[in-house]
């Protein structure tokens, strides 16, 4: 069993929202190299031999078992690219607990780029949750950008549960889903941005197969300086159904741009796009201070509540 020091411990309480422990089946990914890994039965996880990174392999007979496969950098200046693929073979169902978390104490910027690339098999259900986290006294930026690409194969169910909590400077999210007939895909995407961070994410779902379905639900609160740009794209190639909905608090001069984008290419795909942007409900302010609450402390209940 390896030794964890107390960053590292801190930055995996904030990550891992079922809490980071070295059994079943997990990787801690800790400044560019495996600082520890395990497998059980059902589940493999395989370092790859040609590009850092792992193959995680997720057989037919995984029922309700959670992978934990969390990123920590605490190296001011290092830049840590790592290409992870999953391969859940069918009827599999499994929840995949990952997230990365940058400690950066130093004056250069700290980067992690994750590329994970996920192989649904049918009748597979997927839950994969994703927490991104900076901190650390220094002036160096801590930067996050994910690269996610879901092939659904028919009858698969996935959904992707992101969160950015705080402390990330900068953050570009690419995201490409492919899905098959009937397959269902559910996506919330939780993102705070503060002082002068920067973040953008991008999403193209391609509903390729008859009957296939897609929840997207974005949500956001922008304070400070900083800015926001998501771009959601839902495009139908076969009968299907589609709903994408941004919901932004915006605060002091920020600045969010939301771009819901349908494309309907067959007449029986029904797809569905709606954004909204506003400042915090002053009614609501009003309410939470007639409880004796200060301002500050009745946004934060807001803000929690918006986000959760």
């Amino acid at each position: 069993m390896a030794d964890i020091d107390q960053v590292t411990q801190s930055v995996l309480a904030q990550i891992d929202s079922e809490g980071f422990k070295q059994e079943g089946a997990y990787n801690l990914r800790y400044n560019g190299y495996s600082l520890c890994h395990g497998n059980t039965e059902h589940i493999k996880i395989e370092k790859k031999k040609d590009k850092q990174g792992i193959d995680v392999y997720i057989s037919g007979d995984t029922k309700g078992e959670q992978v934990h496969i969390p990123v920590v950098v605490a190296v001011s200046g290092m830049t840590d690219e790592v290409y992870n693929d999953f391969y859940v073979e069918e009827g599999a169902e499994v929840t995949i607990i990952a997230g990365c978390g940058i400690h950066n104490s130093g004056c250069n910027d700290s980067r992690h780029d994750g590329i994970h690339t996920f192989h649904v098999g049918k009748n597979a259900n997927v839950r994969y949750e994703e927490k991104h986290y900076g901190e650390g006294e220094g002036t160096g930026a801590r930067i996050l950008n994910p690269v996610t690409k879901i092939i659904m194969e028919e009858n698969s169910v996935f959904t992707l549960d992101t969160a950015q909590i705080k402390g990330v400077d900068s953050t570009k999210r690419e995201t490409e889903v492919i899905m098959g007939e009937k397959a269902k895909l559910f996506v919330v995407e939780k993102l705070m941005t503060h002082d002068q961070q920067n973040a953008v994410s991008n999403m193209d779902i391609y509903l390729n197969g008859a009957g296939s379905s897609a929840q997207i639900i974005s949500r956001s609160v922008a304070k400070g300086e900083s800015g926001q740009v998501f771009h959601p794209k839902a495009i139908g190639n076969a009968p299907c159904h589609a709903h994408i909905q941004c919901d932004s608090i915006i605060m002091d001069r920020a600045r969010v741009c939301s771009i819901p984008e349908i494309d309907a290419n067959h007449v029986d795909a029904a797809i569905i796009h709606e954004a909204a942007i506003g400042r915090i409900n002053n009614e609501q302010l009003i309410k939470l201070n007639t409880f004796g609450l200060s301002e500050e402390a009745a946004e934060a209940v807001i803000i929690e509540n918006f986000l959760n």
